[in-house]
């Protein structure tokens, strides 16, 4: 069976709201082990195909970029390809130093993990046969405190993530995560966001009947919480 096969015959991409497969392995930051040196948090996993790659190079320098921001949702970052520990820290050394957009580099601070062997990208179903490669592609997983797989991505090697749309994305399941609220289309943090609707009509104008100031609706099924009260 040659490479390709053997990858597609292992393939098996993780679901929502399924458990996140535990692993332990090596990165930049010493030995890794997921998921309990992230207890309590919320943790995003990213994949990428290769160091020393412009479309990578250009992802990861972002991420250092909005580490900040991610740090004040109380969420961890790790990024995991198939290269070595070695590469990962000459890549680390020119990322660092790199100028781009007209911003100053920044020091990146969250872990790169090696997973030469593919056992972790296998788990995650990172490596897709019909790109005929066996890199990564560029996969997205945000997790949250209970171990559960909230958000999946799969983006194409030609194509870079967009870092505001996964940080609007996180600030959006973590609004969510506890409380019945959902966000429309286009929700940006601030916005008002909808509820989980009445069952019918009739449900919807006994809820209208309340008079409470705090929602409203378009129709009986569409209805807003407003959020800045």
């Amino acid at each position: 069976m040659n490479l390709f096969a053997q990858i597609k015959e292992d393939l098996q991409i993780p679901t929502l709201n399924q458990v996140a497969p535990s692993f332990e392995a090596q990165s930049t930051m010493g030995t890794l082990k997921f998921p309990d040196d992230f207890y309590g948090k919320w943790r995003i996993i990213f994949s990428h195909p290769a160091d020393f790659t412009p479309v990578c190079t250009s992802e990861i320098w972002e991420l250092a970029q909005m580490q900040g921001k991610f740090d004040d949702l109380e969420t961890k970052i790790m990024v995991i390809s198939t290269d070595g520990i070695p590469s990962h820290f000459s890549w680390i050394e020119i990322m660092e130093k790199l100028e781009y957009q007209g911003r100053k580099p920044a020091k990146i601070k969250f872990p790169l993990i090696s997973d030469v062997n593919m056992r972790i990208s296998k788990l995650y179903g990172m490596q897709h046969p019909y790109t005929n490669s066996t890199k990564n592609v560029r996969g997205v997983f945000i997790i949250s405190p209970d171990n559960r797989i909230q958000f999946i991505a799969f983006y194409p090697g030609t194509v870079g993530r967009n870092m505001d749309e996964i940080y609007r994305v996180l600030q959006a399941l973590q609004l969510t995560y506890n409380d019945k609220l959902l966000t429309p289309v286009n929700w940006v943090k601030g916005q008002d966001c909808m509820i989980v609707p009445p069952s019918n009509e009739k449900e919807a104008e006994q809820f209208r009947a309340k008079n409470n100031e705090e929602y409203y609706s378009y129709n009986w099924f569409m209805w807003f919480m407003k959020m800045n009260k």
